[in-house]
Formats: C-alpha cells, sequence, structure tokens
C-alpha cells in the first residue's frame, strides 16, 4: 500500500475539479487529483461539448432548407447521421488535451486514475494508494436519473452518456423529458432527419420564464417536433426498434428508439462518506455558504453539491472554494448572478429571478421592461425577429433576465455582469453598442426602462420648454 500527504486532494477530473486542482498547483500547493473514468468528466465526453456539436451539425442541416428567404435556394440536406457524430468526436478530441492526464501533471499535479473512498475523515483510498490531505475537494458530479418507470428494465434506451455513440440514426425518437438536455436533443434531431417526440410529465422547459420558454416551444413545434405535456409515464413496453410509452391519461406514443433525460442524480456512491462523516440530503451532499460539507476539511462542488447543476457553476464554485482552502480567508458562494442558458434555435437564458419569481417577491413594486428582437436592425438584416427580452427592475436596479432569441445565450452575459456586481439600469443605459449587433437589444431594453419617465413626464417637458425660452 502507497501512502501519499498533500495539500489539497481532489476526486473528480471534471470541470470543477480540474479548475481547483490546476488553479491550486499553479498557486503553490501540493495536488493531488483521482478520476476513476474519462479525464474532462461529464461535460466533455457526454454533455455540453458534444451535445453542442451535433446541435451544430443540425443548424447546418437546418440552413440548407431553409435559405430562401435569404434570396438563396432551398436544398434538401443529405445528412450522413454517423459523420455527424464523427464530427461530435472530433470536437470532443480537440478540447481533450486541455483536460489531459499529461497536462495536469505538466503543471505538477499528481494524477491517479482510480476511483476514491474515503477511510476516515482526513483519508482516502484509490486503488492501492492512501491518500491523507489537509483539505478535500468532491468533484464527482452527476450521472443521469434513469426512474424506475414500469418496463424500462426489459427495452433498450440511450442517456445522455450513450446517445453520441449512436451511429445510426434514429427513425422515430422517443424522449421523456422535456428540460434543456431533452429539447436540445430534440431539435438537433429531428433537423438531422429523425421524428421525434418529447413526453414531459410537466411542463417543458419548466424552469424558465413560461413567457420566453412559449417562444422556443413554438419553434421547436413549427419544425414538427411532437410536444407532449402532463404526459406522466406509466409504463414502456416493446422492443429495440419497436418501443411504446403509455402515459398516464391513458396516450401512447411509439417510437423506434427512446432517449431518457428526466434529470441526474448526483455521483456520491463510490465515496464511504459516512466514514469521513459526510451528510448528504435528497440533492446531494450537505454543504454550507462556503460549500464545505459537515467534514470542515472538505468541500463539494458543481453537480455533487446539490445545487444548480451547470458546468460554469462547477467552475465558480471553484474559485470559491480555493479562496478558503488555500488563503484561509472567508469565501462565500452566492447563486442570484448565475446564468444558464438552453441552446436550441431560439435560444433561451435566464439569470437572477423569473418574472414570475419577482412579483412573487415584490409585489407591485416590480417593474418589467420589455424589448422584441423585431425592432432591433441587426435581427431584421438576418431574419431572426422571433424573441424577446425582458428584465426585471426593482428601484432601478436589475433582479432579473429572460431572453428567448438568437444567441440569447451571448446577451445574457451582461445581465450576469450587472447582477454580479450590483449595477443599475442606467449603467446599462450609459453603454455605447456598435450598430448594428444583436447586443444592441441590452441597451435598448434599459431604454425601454427610461422612456415613460423621460418622455412621458410634464415636468421634464415643463423644464425642456422653460430652458429652451430662456437660450438666446
Amino acid at each position: 500500500m502507497t501512502k501519499l500527504k498533500t495539500d489539497i486532494l481532489v476526486i473528480g477530473a471534471g470541470s470543477g475539479g480540474l479548475s481547483v486542482a490546476a488553479g491550486a498547483v499553479q498557486m503553490g500547493a501540493k495536488v493531488v487529483l483521482l478520476e476513476g473514468h474519462k479525464m474532462g468528466g461529464d461535460c466533455l465526453n457526454y454533455g455540453c461539448v458534444p451535445s453542442k456539436a451535433l446541435i451544430a451539425s443540425g443548424k447546418a442541416a437546418y440552413a440548407q432548407g431553409h435559405a430562401e428567404k435569404y434570396g438563396v435556394a432551398n436544398v434538401r440536406p443529405k445528412v450522413d447521421y454517423a459523420a455527424a457524430k464523427d464530427h461530435v468526436a472530433g470536437v470532443i478530441d480537440t478540447i481533450a488535451p486541455v483536460d489531459s492526464q499529461e497536462r495536469f501533471e505538466g503543471l505538477g499535479v499528481h494524477v491517479i486514475r482510480e476511483f476514491g473512498a474515503f477511510i476516515s475523515p482526513t483519508e482516502v483510498q484509490a486503488g492501492d494508494t492512501v491518500i491523507t490531505a489537509r483539505r478535500i475537494v468532491i468533484a464527482t458530479g452527476s450521472s443521469p436519473l434513469v426512474p424506475p418507470i414500469p418496463g424500462l428494465d426489459k427495452v433498450p434506451y440511450e442517456t445522455n452518456e450513450t446517445l453520441f455513440e449512436l451511429r445510426e440514426k434514429p427513425e422515430h425518437l422517443l424522449i421523456i423529458g422535456g428540460g434543456p438536455i431533452g429539447m436540445e436533443m430534440a431539435q438537433a434531431h429531428i433537423r438531422l432527419g429523425s421524428k421525434v417526440t418529447v413526453i414531459e410529465g410537466d411542463r417543458a422547459l419548466g424552469k424558465d420564464d413560461p413567457e420566453t420558454a412559449a417562444i422556443v416551444l413554438d419553434q421547436m413545434r413549427e419544425e414538427g417536433i411532437e410536444i407532449a405535456e402532463g404526459a406522466m409515464a406509466s409504463e414502456i413496453r416493446g422492443k429495440a426498434g419497436a418501443i411504446e410509452i403509455e402515459a398516464k391519461d391513458g396516450r401512447v406514443f411509439k417510437g423506434s428508439h427512446l432517449l431518457m433525460a428526466v434529470g441526474r442524480k448526483t455521483n456520491t456512491d463510490k465515496l464511504n462518506l459516512q466514514a469521513a462523516g459526510i451528510e448528504t440530503t435528497k440533492a446531494g451532499i450537505k454543504v454550507d455558504g462556503s460549500l464545505k460539507t459537515t467534514n470542515n476539511r472538505v468541500y463539494a462542488i458543481g453537480d455533487v453539491a446539490g445545487g444548480m447543476q451547470f458546468t460554469h457553476v462547477a467552475g465558480y464554485h471553484a474559485g470559491v472554494i480555493i479562496r478558503s482552502a488555500l488563503f484561509a480567508l472567508p469565501s462565500k458562494q452566492r447563486t442570484e448572478h448565475i446564468p444558464w442558458a438552453t441552446y436550441t434555435e431560439p435560444e433561451l437564458a435566464q439569470v437572477g429571478l423569473t418574472e414570475a419569481q419577482a412579483r412573487e417577491a415584490h409585489g407591485d413594486r416590480l417593474e418589467v421592461v420589455r424589448f422584441e428582437y423585431a425592432h432591433n436592425d441587426r435581427a431584421i438584416a438576418e431574419r431572426k425577429t422571433t424573441g424577446l427580452i425582458k428584465v426585471m427592475v426593482m428601484r432601478g436596479r436589475p433582479i432579473g433576465a429572460s431572453i428567448a432569441g438568437a444567441q440569447a445565450g451571448e446577451l445574457i452575459n451582461l445581465w450576469a455582469l450587472v447582477l454580479a456586481n450590483k449595477m443599475k439600469m442606467k449603467q446599462v443605459a450609459a453603454m455605447v453598442a456598435p450598430y448594428p449587433t444583436l447586443g444592441e437589444i441590452n441597451k435598448r431594453v434599459a431604454g425601454a426602462y427610461f422612456s415613460p419617465r423621460l418622455f412621458d413626464s410634464p415636468m421634464i417637458k415643463r423644464v425642456v420648454g422653460l430652458i429652451q425660452r430662456w437660450l438666446p
């Protein structure tokens, strides 16, 4: 048995764990990193990266069949599904060296390719190595949640961990789950030539603002995706190529392939957390505001911490705990400035409170300002006028923003900056955006906040009138 001592032990080489390892080792700490599966974790291998690559293939196919509005003849795209998957694999291979064992060993991290399990509050065993660490970071992420639907164990199905290895295009893809993963893959596949049915027990894109989500869902239905809401799956039957899903209300959906996209479960089973005195909740590992577990020496970050499950949140968590673990300085996480985006077309993005959440919290004091893409010249030029931004404002300070439309995931960045730094609408209005850009939408919605105060104010008009009479 080999024994090691280190300053920081990181369990999990996904985005959060890699960020901690790279930051800590470059600041002079001794770091050991454990990874029993693939370097880069879910995001690189099964999540953000391959899904966006497949979405790009779908966009290319869709553009060929919808070019007429630009003065270019429509053509029926010839989709090679296996080649699209080669594109996905190529994208992963291009990014993989950044997350590789070789790169991190080059930085000075001791990388051990084994799963880790606690054997005491300060010790973790990985294979035949026992590591003692001053501080331990659990960054084991999450995996697809597969609910115990009767019959599911008797039919073949895909998850995000297997879908990108599928080489044969599904004739008719059934997707259980209308969240971001389900809706992104639904649109990608219908554009690549599959029929698609989404089966959602509640409301599709239910965590987003209903008004902006409806803009996205309308487009997806227009493209031919069947979206069955309020359809809780009660039984699954059939065989490969002929699968049936029956909902509790009696509706039956038939297809050739099944994708399970109902959510995520945190990866804690292999950790033996009891040996370290670490408590869990239904959501994941129990943490405080500084991301410490019930063992004061151990942190949990990213998906496994049971909060917002996004790659960029894991990266943000890494920054929070590096301040605490390396410099012994107080550091707390915040959530009100964390954005998220769904990369359908049009895109859907959110930061802070939705309109419903803001109204519940602030009532009649809330102001909601809106601006439609149809009034943006760049959107008009590119025929991408379907979209809306709305910003929730309290006493001049934005507390949330919802965007549906082209490049919503890019536009939300400004509002994430605004909320992170507690800026006001006047600071957004002071920004000068280049013309013509979609970025002008952000400035114009700020202008929509001030317009009634300036142009509909009798007092302003009286003051201007007086000044004009006084001027020579």
